[in-house]
């Protein structure tokens, strides 16, 4: 398939040929945190559970950092392919891959040499210190080419090859179970063999997309060599900066959570937030595949100024990913304690993750048209409007209220709880207004070309 289809082929097909990929992508992604922590929970106890929640902001915002250049490496080559610029969008794939290394590298030699002061300044006990210290020393590694293999995947997908983002994925993660069960439970080498079972197998996930990628660089034409064009760096990081917050201010919210929770339910309050930030996690993949699939889409439409497709791709996209969440809203509330079940078997714990979780997602498929909103702006070029719009909802909304319930009403965990179903409303309210004067300018440029349609025919004649 050539991303010239893009144009051309049914919306409703493009969505679902694109999206299952990225889906099936990000949900064996997040098997890689989510496996660590059932291996660890079973085998260490919440002791190791604390260590991996400890590390997690850090594991997010680097991760946020490489979708940032690989969304905006994708969304500028699908744009210049839209626009026939084919030049142009080689330099923008060239530019990116060397981005990615030239930022990840040295970050993770710092990350490196001074992890034991990291995860103090970030919050580990004298309990969890030397555990994170060791699982932050070792996830450094693969995170490295994690980081590649997320950018390999995302333009594969603009160059019009989906598959190579689920099966890299795929390997990665059946290496990362079949070594957490041996290391771990097996050899009982606790929070060291969980690490060593992820970077492991994050190596092997980038060693397969790598060698894909090569092979379509050839057929591309792009030089695999280290160039940086600094006149498209700045670009590609203003359209991805959005993705960036997305996934970066999962990490912030985790971070100021889990010091509100320390300070009002204790060591019991970091383990169900543990808990219930996994499970939560999962919901948001649909949305975000579908989203994601719609991303490159509509960047090349933009480009060829095919004003008509693009309406059409934003409303069917906002109905799929909102049935979709509706569907996996369902079953989480129904399957909550079973879920949760996975992880640990303290009851009290158990009981109280499920109170919390079910508060947390109480108005959760209203959120679909504001993921969409995200994605959208970045492939229109909006860079300002996308970042506005991503900060919105946990950094602007979530983290005040948050704060507020906790400190100013004194209502403890369940402050905190009950931010996000608030923000969850607040943020989508102001997404369907936006999306919605995003359609009656869609509406004023399709009149347009019809018009100047019109009139050239007539001159014609």
């Amino acid at each position: 398939m050539s991303n010239k289809d893009f144009g051309v082929e049914k919306i409703s097909k493009l969505l679902f040929r694109f999206s299952i990929p990225v889906i099936l992508s990000m949900l064996v992604s997040e098997l890689y945190s989510m496996v660590d922590t059932f291996f660890v929970g079973r085998e260490v106890g919440g002791e190791g559970i604390g260590a991996l929640i400890v590390v997690f902001p850090l594991q997010r915002i680097l991760m946020a950092v490489s979708i940032m250049i690989a969304v905006g490496t994708a969304t500028a080559f699908s744009r210049h392919s839209g626009n026939n610029n084919i030049g142009k969008a080689r330099q923008v794939l060239q530019t990116g891959f060397s981005l990615v290394f030239t930022v990840m590298v040295p970050v993770a030699i710092g990350i490196f040499l001074f992890r034991n002061q990291i995860v103090g300044i970030m919050g580990a006990g004298p309990g969890i210190s030397s555990l994170a210290a060791t699982y932050l020393g070792i996830i450094i590694i693969g995170t490295t080419f994690l980081s590649m293999t997320i950018f390999i995947s995302h333009n594969m997908i603009a160059l019009g090859n989906p598959r190579i983002s689920i099966i890299s994925t795929s390997i990665g993660a059946i290496i990362n179970i079949i070594l957490d069960f041996l290391l771990v439970q097996g050899i009982g080498m606790g929070v060291q063999g969980a690490a060593i079972a992820t970077a492991f197998s994050q190596i092997a996930g980038f060693t397969y997309a790598f060698y894909h990628y090569t092979k379509m660089r050839n057929r591309y034409n792009i030089p695999l060599k280290y160039k940086l064009d600094h006149k498209l760096i700045a670009p590609i990081l203003l359209v991805g900066v959005s993705a960036f917050v997305i996934e970066a201010e999962d990490g912030i919210l985790m971070g100021v959570l889990s010091s509100l929770l320390t300070s009002t339910a204790g060591d019991q309050g970091i383990i169900v937030l543990g808990v219930v930030s996994k499970l939560y996690m999962f919901l948001f993949i649909a949305i975000f595949g579908i989203a994601s699939a719609m991303q490159p889409i509509a960047a090349y439409n933009v480009g060829a100024r095919n004003f008509s497709r693009l309406r059409s791709l934003m409303t069917k996209t906002i109905a799929y990913a909102a049935l979709t969440s509706l569907v996996m809203w369902a079953f989480a509330m129904i399957f909550t304690p079973q879920l949760i079940g996975i992880f640990i078997e303290d009851t009290a714990i158990i009981v109280e993750a499920t109170k919390a979780f079910r508060t947390m997602i109480a108005v959760f498929p209203v959120i679909s048209v504001y993921y969409v909103s995200i994605f959208y702006f970045q492939a229109s070029g909006r860079a300002k409007m996308s970042i506005s719009v991503a900060v919105l909802r946990q950094l602007v909304i979530m983290l005040p209220v948050s704060l507020i319930l906790v400190k100013g009403f004194n209502m403890g965990a369940e402050g905190v709880w009950l931010s996000y179903p608030i923000a969850d409303i607040l943020s989508s309210i102001a997404s369907f207004m936006l999306i919605r004067n995003e359609g009656i300018e869609l509406n004023t440029a399709i009149a347009a070309q019809k018009g100047s349609k019109t009139a050239q025919q007539a001159a014609v004649h």
